[in-house]
């Protein structure tokens, strides 16, 4: 996996039954309109919401639908044993990637700890070829996974633990990982990163707002040898005013207005759909990217 991923969102009736031909659209339309690749299943996919069951038939229909060399699906979670079967579901149905969350729950976490319950998982998929992405997400799990666990099971099992997706927005974080471990695939959350990928040493980038910007992002992308300013300022504009708030359902709200379903605008709770007055400010973001 490399270059610009999309973090997709999953679509819903009223009900929270998932809509797979809706969902499969806007998968299909990102990977023709600038997307490299798509993260299915991750905090944007409100994957956490859903079910185990759910989460086996969204991925399925994402695996007989797409190209799976660009994909890869979120099946982390507290309990180990639901990990471990999520990933077993993952792996057969033909995913490379998996993004994995670290045991949020229950803290304090020792390193040791942390070590054990990646290295449970490595020995339950056995030979499996399914590759592990750690998911470094502090603000919603409360950790962040130390640099030096990574490197542990890294050069532990480097056929299995081969990057990390880091949503900290902390670029010092990422710097460092690519630093001690050149090999390991290192993708920060924003698409802005891309200016300094090839300076850094970046896999890419895994972003919410690549589903509206993913088009300029792979222009940043291709040319991340000489970073145009103006086009990464201008990136960076629309995924502030994209993230400023509510941003889960900005993204929903977006894609409703670009693809004409209002379906797209449905959420699983705790989510509320955004107001009038955020459906103003995101319609300039349409403007702009009109």
């Amino acid at each position: 996996m490399h270059g610009v991923i999309a973090a997709v969102p999953t679509s819903v009736d009223e009900h929270g039954e998932f809509l797979a031909d809706l969902f499969l659209s806007n998968c299909q339309w990102l990977l023709e309109n600038g997307c490299d690749g798509l993260n299915i299943l991750g905090s944007t996919g409100e994957a956490n919401s859903f079910d185990s069951p759910t989460r086996i038939k969204i991925m399925r229909a994402a695996a007989q639908h797409l190209d799976l060399s660009r994909l890869m699906v979120g099946t982390g979670t507290p309990s180990l044993a639901e990990t471990i079967a999520l990933t077993k579901a993952a792996d057969e149905l033909g995913y490379r990637v998996a993004l994995v969350l670290p045991p949020y729950y229950y803290k304090p976490l020792s390193d040791d700890g942390l070590f054990a319950w990646y290295e449970r998982l490595h020995v339950a998929l056995g030979d499996r070829p399914i590759a592990i992405y750690f998911y470094n997400f502090p603000q919603m799990t409360g950790l962040e996974i130390p640099i030096a666990v990574i490197r542990r099971l890294h050069e532990a099992w480097p056929d299995r633990f081969r990057g990390i997706k880091d949503s900290s927005g902390q670029l010092a974080y990422c710097r460092a990982l690519t630093k001690a471990m050149p090999d390991l695939a290192v993708f920060p959350s924003s698409e802005v990163s891309l200016a300094e990928a090839h300076a850094s040493g970046f896999a890419g980038c895994i972003s919410a707002t690549t589903n509206q910007t993913g088009a300029l992002s792979a222009l940043l992308w291709s040319a991340r040898a000489d970073p145009d300013a103006g086009l990464v300022e201008r990136i960076k504009t629309l995924r502030e005013a994209i993230a400023a708030q509510s941003l889960i359902p900005s993204i929903k709200y977006l894609v409703a207005q670009r693809t004409n379903q209002p379906d797209w605008e449905q959420l699983l709770p705790p989510f509320t759909r955004v107001s009038d007055e955020r459906k103003s400010e995101l319609q300039a973001v349409l403007d702009q990217l009109s």
